[in-house]
């Protein structure tokens, strides 16, 4: 039986068909002239310090259902820069999501932080397409792609001069990803097959991460207690959104994860 994740791949392959059609990929690159300046989203979660916050936002999501349908981005975005995130993730899926290359844009306009395009990502067009929208990231999902696709997107994404987050969720999967040389890793404690989420998850893969690589812990993490585990099992960053957006005052909720209040 199809999982989540092999219905929304087969659904991004007709969705990227039907743009290449609309734009096709040499109009799509003559505009990466004037994309604006890659931002390091790296160096900003690599850096010293506490462990980093990558806050996303998303409408809503498979798992939680509607979050925030009518949630204005610039404002949210916002209120995790001034909370103290390190980064910002936007979800860009319209059927699942409720995201848009719009969502990224208005992001990116409205703080200085670097911003990943959170997508399933499965065709080079994607990454050109995040690069003209502005994105500073991209992610990649090892779990859906093969090694000739994750290898030539990985490139594509560095030779655009952006960050790959190249993220996990089956542990057979990260012999694949460290081969690459990622160095920004991320775990999800989801797993998309039965949409069942477990913090320990990362906290079991930890030990296998090679220290230079910055460890992404995603998914499950609601509370300071959660970050505090994570901090002290050397994790590096963590992505979070549901239980930011699910909050009256998500700024407030992304300080009390900061331990800020």
């Amino acid at each position: 039986m199809p999982t989540l994740l092999d219905t929304i791949v087969a659904r991004k392959k007709s969705e990227v068909a039907a743009l290449r059609q609309q734009v096709p990929i040499a109009i799509l690159e003559a505009r990466l002239a004037t994309a604006s300046p890659v931002r390091d989203f790296f160096a900003a979660v690599a850096a010293p310090g506490p462990i980093k916050l990558i806050a996303e936002f998303k409408r809503k999501s498979p798992s939680a259902g509607t979050i925030r349908a009518d949630a204005a981005v610039d404002e949210i975005v916002r209120g995790y820069a001034a909370s103290g995130a390190a980064a910002i993730s936007v979800l860009t899926d319209h059927e699942d999501f409720a995201g848009s290359l719009a969502d990224l844009l208005a992001a990116r306009e409205a703080v200085a932080l670097p911003v990943l395009r959170k997508e399933f990502v499965i065709d080079r067009y994607q990454v050109v397409e995040a690069r003209v929208a502005g994105a500073d990231a991209v992610l990649l999902i090892a779990d859906c792609l093969d090694d000739c696709l994750l290898r030539s997107l990985y490139r594509e994404i560095i030779d655009l001069g952006m960050t790959p987050l190249v993220e996990l969720h089956s542990a057979e999967h990260l012999p694949r990803v460290l081969d690459l040389g990622a160095t920004l890793v991320g775990i999800n404690n989801r797993d998309l097959a039965t949409m069942t989420t477990d913090l320990e998850h990362v906290l079991r893969l930890r030990s296998e991460v090679p220290p230079e690589c910055v460890l992404v812990a995603e998914s499950g993490i609601r509370s300071r207690r959660d970050v505090v585990r994570l901090e002290a099992a050397g994790i590096g960053a963590m992505l979070v959104g549901e239980s930011l957006l699910t909050s009256p005052d998500p700024a407030a909720a992304a300080a009390a994860l900061l331990g800020r209040l």
